[in-house]
């Protein structure tokens, strides 16, 4: 189907904004650019408990947010990776999105603050996100988490982490997770796919920016063959969480997010893949300007309570 009226309109706006685009920015001021965007999400909900903290990680203690909702604990959790290309977005850039996740899926939700590139190259974020999600599996009784019941999830890149996380999960023997949310993930280092070529300019992320966010978060080609780089070049993708699929028609994306889940419907994982037709990549954050990212947020929540209740 074509893009519905409210994406085409959403993108006309962007293409007649005035300024650099992302490409053209050093990263602090992409940063600051991409935070400015979050009006896009709506306006932010009540959650009980927002709470900063820290917790151990590989190289120095990593902050996070813990958004807990209105009840008595303990509470499932969903530990959220924020997207942004490994190079931009923080605890600011999702907060609305997490507080509803919190509110409507009844859940804790842990954002760490990972580290970003170009400072900080591969493997450092999913180093970060692995050592976050352990945590909340080992300690996360501190902050009303039920341990037995944690799912990962994230958007874009990371989307990519949470997919990664949970490869990790498996090979280092846990945490055990009810479940993987994965909104357009990144799932591997290549240009080549339909996607690619049929919306790689014009439709938000375009081909050149998806270039620069991994040669930024890679110290070579090499790290892109990588599985916890590209889950999908993984040789075995067995035994990982269950995996809900997100995908968006006009997105570079949409392919390599898509060959991810049919690999992991093959291993036996059980896996569900959602198309949104007539959306663009990023759509889940523009609920302000797109009613049908509020579709896609349903049925996330839908996924995680089911997730949650086996």
């Amino acid at each position: 189907m074509p893009l519905t009226a409210e994406t085409e309109a959403l993108l006309k706006t962007f293409a007649e904004a005035e300024g650099p685009t992302l490409q053209e920015m050093t990263p602090q001021e992409a940063r600051a650019a991409y935070r400015e965007m979050r009006a896009l999400q709506g306006e932010p909900e009540d959650v009980a408990v927002v709470e900063e903290r820290t917790v151990p990680g590989p190289a120095g203690d990593i902050p996070v947010r813990v958004y807990r909702p209105e009840g008595a604990g303990a509470f499932p959790a969903l530990v959220h990776y924020h997207g942004g290309g490994w190079i931009i977005g923080d605890l600011d850039t999702h907060d609305p999105l997490c507080r509803h996740f919190a509110n409507a899926a009844g859940c804790v939700v842990v954002v760490p603050d990972y580290r970003l590139a170009p400072e900080h190259k591969y493997p450092a974020a999913a180093d970060d996100c692995y050592a976050a999600t352990k945590w909340v599996a080992e300690q996360g009784a501190e902050i009303g988490v039920d341990r037995s019941r944690i799912a990962v999830g994230g958007d874009s890149s990371g989307g990519n982490l949470a997919a990664v996380v949970a490869l990790m999960a498996r090979d280092r023997g846990g945490p055990t997770l009810a479940a993987q949310v994965l909104i357009y993930p990144v799932t591997d280092h290549r240009f080549d796919t339909a996607s690619y070529r049929d919306n790689g300019k014009g439709y938000f992320l375009e081909t050149d920016l998806m270039q620069l966010f991994w040669d930024s978060y890679l110290s070579g080609d090499d790290d892109g063959a990588q599985p916890y780089a590209s889950p999908l070049r993984a040789p075995d993708v067995s035994g990982v969480a269950p995996a809900h699929i997100i995908t968006a028609e006009f997105d570079v994306l949409r392919d390599e997010g898509e060959a991810y889940g049919k690999r992991l419907q093959e291993a036996g994982v059980a896996t569900q893949i959602q198309r949104y037709d007539g959306m663009m990549h990023g759509f889940v954050q523009f609920g302000a300007a797109i009613p049908q990212a509020h579709d896609a947020i349903a049925d996330v929540v839908a996924g995680l309570k089911a997730a949650f209740s086996r």
